[in-house]
């Protein structure tokens, strides 16, 4: 039988359902009886990619039987994962935990203030529960040099699939793009704009986490991106292409991986990433002297800090900027 202080506490709570039904607030309630709402994940500002791997790996912990609220079995769960899938249950909880912490505490009340509390220790504890090991040192990463995009760029021969590869692999490596942003580009999303010499054609993307940004692409990369766009008719830019060669109406992400490996094999680099093409758009931007803060913008990064991880840089011990501070 409940004291009489948690049965008062349950009163309140089931009457703050029924005031609140109608606007969806989350409640103490459904810590109480370990009931989640994985919906954030749905609308949380991430790519698609990403959603799927959160999803999947709420999955495979909740087919085991136990509770999202059980922090200690979702801890011992977690030590059986390799440091990359227990990063990504670990975020999915955290984007879970976050809107019941925000409803807890808009809500909270004097009556409820100390239950409001225990409730939010429990939610921090299922955060903590789940812990991530920090890689220590340097990712090895592949940067192309200029020479190397040339010998890509050729192996793309002039039949369809030829034509559709390049642009490919031109719309990574001239623009920047993430294989995400790649497979929802449409031909509209490039528009010519006035520039202090005559026009220049820019790219709309759609970013990740709903970040959207303008870039300036090569007029190389404009007038065959135009050539494919009349061959293909309006629509995505990046297609498929079926057994017969008859063109599908949009490519994957997978397409896009299978079409960077494809062309990285034949110039000796069988594991080239779409991703390294995407770092080789900033270093070979940052070596040519674009300021790192115009490639930051231009690869739609929140940070500096993120995109100096992009860069192969090496300290310079003849030059550097000590030596241009006018100290005398």
């Amino acid at each position: 039988m409940l004291d009489v202080g948690l049965q008062k506490l349950y009163t309140y709570v089931n009457e703050h359902i029924r005031k609140y039904k109608q606007r969806k607030v989350k409640t103490m309630n459904e810590l109480t009886v370990g009931f989640f709402n994985t919906s954030a994940i749905e609308t949380a500002n991430l790519g698609v990619r990403t959603k799927a791997q959160y999803r999947k790996a709420l999955n495979k912990y909740l087919a085991t039987g136990n509770r999202l609220t059980d922090a200690g079995a979702l801890a011992m769960y977690a030590m059986t994962l390799p440091n990359s899938s227990r990063s990504f249950l670990k975020a999915a909880v955290r984007i879970i935990t976050q809107g019941y912490q925000h409803d807890l505490k808009a809500n909270v009340v004097p009556e409820t203030l100390t239950q409001t509390q225990a409730a939010l220790m429990r939610l921090e504890s299922l955060n903590d529960s789940i812990r991530v090991t920090s890689s220590k040192g340097d990712k090895a990463h592949t940067w192309l040099s200029q020479t190397q995009v040339k010998q890509l760029v050729s192996t793309c021969d002039d039949t369809e699939v030829g034509r559709r590869d390049w642009i490919v692999l031109a719309l990574l490596l001239g623009a920047g793009l993430r294989r995400e942003e790649l497979v929802t580009v449409a031909c509209s999303a490039f528009l010519a704009l006035p520039a202090k010499k005559g026009t220049r054609t820019v790219l709309q993307v759609k970013g990740k986490g709903a970040k959207d940004r303008v870039v300036p692409i090569s007029a190389k990369l404009a007038e065959r991106v135009k050539a494919w766009c009349e061959e293909i008719g309006t629509g995505l830019v990046a297609r498929s292409l079926g057994r017969k060669r008859e063109l599908g109406d949009s490519l994957s992400g997978v397409g896009v991986f299978n079409i960077v490996r494809k062309h990285g094999a034949m110039i000796g680099k069988p594991n080239l990433d779409p991703h390294d093409l995407r770092r080789t758009y900033a270093q070979l931007g940052y070596e040519a002297g674009v300021p790192l803060t115009q490639i930051s913008k231009l690869l739609g990064h929140s940070s500096v800090a993120t995109t100096q991880r992009y860069l192969n840089l090496d300290l310079d011990l003849e030059v550097t900027a000590s030596d241009f501070i006018p100290l005398e």
